[in-house]
């Protein structure tokens, strides 16, 4: 089925503004007939911007309680309306506002767009390699192989690869983690990459001892005139490390960031102590989000309960590289904030309704336990809303909330792989693909539309990428 749209029909291009948070919550009764639209004060550069109105979706799913019923918050025929960027109101026969871009979305499904707490655009480069190695082999023979033979010109073309890749599966809000330190210009290129796509993006910055003040430059110059970036810093954790992450978690509080660290994704890593090491250091806090944490000793699991340390689960790439499985179901008792990742190039591919499934599936497989967490609401919500509570961004996106930012996906549900309907919430996880996301909105913006990139030619992109590939494999 095919969402149908009434003039105006071409999208605006983005418009450069400040991100605000939401400003608060329009209650709405579930089953109520109307509902009241909120009204934002606009923001700089948003006042021309037109309101679209998705009208007559079969099933909302808010990720707000107050917004329907249940934890996730659903709502059957409802709309959905998008002004200022912002999530204006969520409803049944909601009103068109003058000059509105109205959306038929009857049939299909609304909820909000995916956050990827983890991944690393550039590893586009080395797809489907070193299938047959563990992370330390896929490290040394593939990941630390193939980056120093990257130009910047080319890190341009993976990066946008794999952003756009991620886009139009229904990522709107992505963590990049750069994984080794690059220069400035490297940096340049690679934001650029990222804003071009109309992505809303977290830039974790990697960087030498003798670099510190790289992070500060990028920020301020690359990262702050964008209004869709904010940054972190990447650190790597051990006891050998003890000063660098000592420096970087300094550097990190005078800029007000996170610090962003893979932790135990290997059982090897245990030899470096980096629960230790991050706590040594004073980086063991809610601002600090840890990637993978798969070999969680009883006691360090209480340990990032207790200091509210947030984990960003990646099970595609755990399984791919025989990592293990993560300890969600005693996270989840502790009360730890957890999300879910792709990570980059052993994840392959963009698709998080495959991590959804595995994260889901890897639990049950292992526990012999169907119930166990996630479940299929649980999975939906870490996808969603939690993975934006990891970022501490749950004030501006996540859920359908009024006031908050319109980052929006439509899946259409009238495909050979989904239908017909008997449970949306388990098909969206047990039979979603990304060839379902119909509509991409990303700050109230068409990133997506009626299956297709606005504004892009993916063979063009496809094209770049594969030439930039021949340069590196004949050496760089």
């Amino acid at each position: 089925m095919t969402p149908t749209t009434s003039s105006p029909a071409t999208p605006l291009p983005p418009r450069r503004r400040t991100v605000l948070a939401g400003i608060g919550a329009v209650p709405l009764a579930a089953g109520a007939a109307t509902a009241t639209t909120a009204a934002p004060r606009p923001e700089p550069g948003d006042g021309h911007a037109p309101a679209t109105l998705l009208r007559g979706a079969e099933l909302v799913l808010t990720m707000d309680p107050a917004l329907g019923t249940g934890d996730l918050g659903t709502l059957e025929r409802a709309d959905v309306l998008m002004r200022d960027g912002r999530i204006a109101g969520v409803g049944r026969r909601l009103p068109a506002p003058a000059g509105a871009r109205v959306v038929d979305v009857s049939g299909m499904l609304v909820l909000p767009g995916f956050v990827d707490l983890h991944n690393h655009l550039w590893q586009s480069s080395i797809r489907g390699g070193c299938h047959t190695q563990d992370l330390y082999g896929w490290l040394a023979d593939c990941n630390r192989a193939t980056l120093p033979k990257i130009s910047p010109e080319d890190m341009y073309r993976f990066v946008r690869l794999a952003a756009l890749d991620a886009l139009q599966a229904g990522v709107t809000t992505l963590v990049d983690w750069v994984l080794h330190p690059i220069g400035y210009d490297t940096s340049e290129r690679y934001i650029r990459a990222l804003d071009r796509t109309g992505l809303r993006f977290v830039y974790a910055m990697a960087h030498n001892t003798a670099d510190l003040d790289l992070v500060p430059r990028v920020k301020k110059n690359l990262l702050d005139p964008l209004p869709l970036a904010s940054a972190q810093v990447a650190v790597h954790a051990g006891m050998d490390r003890l000063d660098p992450l000592r420096r970087s978690r300094e550097v990190a509080r005078d800029l007000g960031l996170m610090i962003n660290s893979h932790v135990l994704e290997h059982r090897g890593d245990r030899a470096q102590e980096p629960i230790r090491s991050l706590r040594t250091a004073d980086a063991f806090g809610p601002d600090l989000l840890m990637n993978h944490a798969i070999h969680l000793t009883d006691d360090e699991i209480a340990q990032v309960a207790e200091a509210d340390v947030r984990v960003a689960h990646c099970p595609l790439s755990n399984m791919r590289l025989g990592s293990g499985i993560i300890r969600l179901p005693e996270l989840k008792r502790r009360g730890v904030r957890a999300g879910l990742g792709h990570d980059g190039g052993t994840n392959d591919t963009s698709d998080m309704f495959g991590v959804m499934k595995a994260a889901v599936g890897l639990q049950r497989a292992l526990h012999q336990d169907a119930d166990v967490h996630p479940t299929i609401p649980a999975v939906l919500r870490m996808a969603t809303l939690g993975g934006a509570e990891c970022l501490r961004m749950a004030d501006r996106v996540g859920s359908l909330t009024p006031g908050k930012r319109a980052d929006v996906l439509v899946l259409d549900p009238g495909t050979l792989n989904f239908a017909p309907r008997f449970d949306w919430l388990g098909q969206i996880v047990l039979n979603g693909q990304p060839g379902n996301v119909s509509h991409v909105y990303v700050d109230g913006r068409a990133r997506k539309v009626r299956g297709k990139l606005v504004d892009v030619d993916p063979a063009e992109v496809v094209r770049e990428a594969e030439r930039a590939a021949a340069r590196v494999r004949a050496g760089g």
